[in-house]
């Protein structure tokens, strides 16, 4: 099984190896005996021990470690050991993946795979993720290796989950456990995802949208509500600017003075802080303005608009603007804080603005060329219809019948 192996004359020395030099490309250093093994000297000047072998008609290589961390000796003692199982027809690298396999638990692949995308998530979503799995799935599979887990294993773990009638939190766990065990498929460690056919298995989780008011009128009565909050002054300029800007809650209250630039009227939302990852621009409409130069005397010198009660260094919990509105009177099934993103987009396609500028203005998801287009051409668009959208609120907090804004957005 060993085929023709380059030889050399001269065997490696330590003195060699020490003294070998990078060059422009990476290039070999063979040890004498026969047995494969060389030295692969990179333009970086890393050194790193390879085996060179056949096994079942095909080259392959082993990688037996990085010098000086694996000394000549130790290398040579790897690959008499690597040649050994060859004679017994084993492949060096899958009895290395085996051993491997055998130790990567699924604790081990779950960190490995938060750590890999917790770069494009939220520090919030990404505690939230390693707080279900640790909670849900970790004290069942956390100690087990990957390679042993089956998926009627996986199936019991979530039934127990289930069985607390959290079936949305079942489907969550469900979907994390499979992204571990696909990552650890992608590592060569899985053949397949024992978790990727269990959906289903489990009970359909049944959606629930976001409370909300979108009767015209009914909306004019809500804006004249929140003109009245007698609260905490910071809690009722967020409360003023929701239906305004109608982004998500943990945007608004999240709202940084930096993120402004009140010359050009914009409000410039960093990927961070998004839901799908990319910035997102939020033109501000006279009234918007008008607020914000109302708490910039109070909170403009920090780094929130909208700050912690208890200290200036955190935005505000994200419980306050629904518990603002159930002060008002307002319960969460008549209203939500997310629940004026569906009163903007319910009433400005029923006033005849463009679906497409609505959904971009939403940051919903979108796709390929279609998404930079609409990124690049409609915000002189999205910036007429935030401040007609404006004054549309307006006319229904003064209880006028606003029917001209229809006519003049289709013509647009």
């Amino acid at each position: 099984m060993t085929g023709n192996i380059p030889t050399q004359n001269t065997p490696l020395s330590d003195t060699r190896i020490r003294t070998a030099k990078p060059r422009e490309k990476p290039y070999k250093l063979f040890d004498h005996g026969g047995m494969g093994l060389f030295l692969l000297v990179t333009p970086h000047d890393s050194k790193l021990w390879q085996l060179k072998y056949r096994f079942n008609g095909r080259e392959r290589l082993a990688s037996l470690g990085q010098y000086p961390v694996v000394s000549l000796s130790e290398a040579r003692k790897k690959a008499l050991e690597a040649r050994q199982l060859i004679s017994r027809g084993v492949d060096p690298n899958e009895k290395k993946l085996a051993l491997k396999a055998a130790k990567y638990t699924f604790d081990i692949a779950a960190k490995e795979w938060l750590s890999k995308n917790s770069q494009r998530w939220t520090a919030k979503h990404t505690e939230k993720v390693r707080t279900r799995l640790a909670k849900h799935v970790s004290p069942w599979l956390g100690s087990r290796p990957v390679a042993e887990i089956s998926t009627l294993e996986i199936l019991s773990v979530l039934r127990r989950v289930e069985a607390t009638g959290h079936n949305e939190m079942t489907h969550c766990c469900q979907q994390y456990t499979a992204c571990v065990f696909r990552y650890a498929v992608q590592c060569g460690l899985l053949a397949s995802n024992p978790a990727a056919d269990l959906r289903g298995a489990l009970t359909p989780v049944t959606v629930k949208h976001y409370s909300a008011i979108t009767e015209p009128k009914a909306v004019g009565e809500l804006l004249r509500a929140v003109d009245g909050y007698q609260g905490n002054f910071v809690v009722s300029c967020a409360l003023r600017l929701a239906p305004l800007l109608f982004v998500r809650p943990g945007e608004l209250r999240s709202m940084e003075w930096s993120e402004i630039d009140f010359e050009t009227a914009t409000w410039r939302i960093p990927a961070a802080k998004m839901k799908m990852r990319r910035e997102h621009i939020v033109p501000l409409s006279r009234q918007a303005l008008a607020i914000l130069e109302e708490i910039r005397p109070l909170t403009g010198n920090g780094r929130f608009v909208f700050p912690s009660e208890r200290t200036r260094e955190r935005c505000m919990s994200e419980n306050t603007i629904g518990s603002a509105l159930r002060r008002l009177g307002y319960s969460r099934e008549e209203m939500t804080g997310h629940g004026f993103r569906t009163t903007a987009s319910t009433l400005l396609n029923e006033l005849g603005f463009k679906p497409d500028v609505i959904e971009l203005q939403l940051a919903h998801k979108e796709q390929g060329v279609r998404a930079v287009y609409h990124r690049s051409e409609y915000l002189g668009e999205r910036r007429e219809m935030m401040q007609s959208w404006a004054d549309y609120l307006e006319g229904l907090k003064q209880g006028g019948q606003v029917i001209a804004l229809r006519s003049r957005a289709i013509d647009g």
